[in-house]
């Protein structure tokens, strides 16, 4: 078991415009879904369904990784308050 023991310590997260990139990705799923509708018949035809409702199915997760984001950013930026007035930073409001 020791060859698995990591070697060196894990680096940070990266943090970024995370709300930004899932509202980014989702909006691309529902173009997507939209674009493939005219289509319908065709992908039917083909047996290629799964195509248009995946992009719908992508939308919809993205909305609920929206609400996902969104509230873990609101979270983390009420633990940095509380941390900042707890620390008595006079920049905390």
């Amino acid at each position: 078991m020791a060859k698995w023991t990591a070697q060196h310590e894990a680096p940070e997260p990266l943090e970024g415009p995370v709300v930004g990139t899932v509202l980014g990705g989702t909006i691309i799923w529902f173009v997507l879904f939209v674009v493939q509708l005219p289509f319908y018949a065709w992908f039917a035809d083909r047996d290629l369904l799964w195509w248009v409702w995946t992009c719908a199915a992508g939308g919809f997760l993205g909305l609920i990784g929206l609400w996902y984001v969104r509230g873990r950013e609101a979270a983390l930026k009420r633990h940095a308050d509380a941390s900042a007035a707890r620390d008595g930073d006079p920049r905390a409001s």
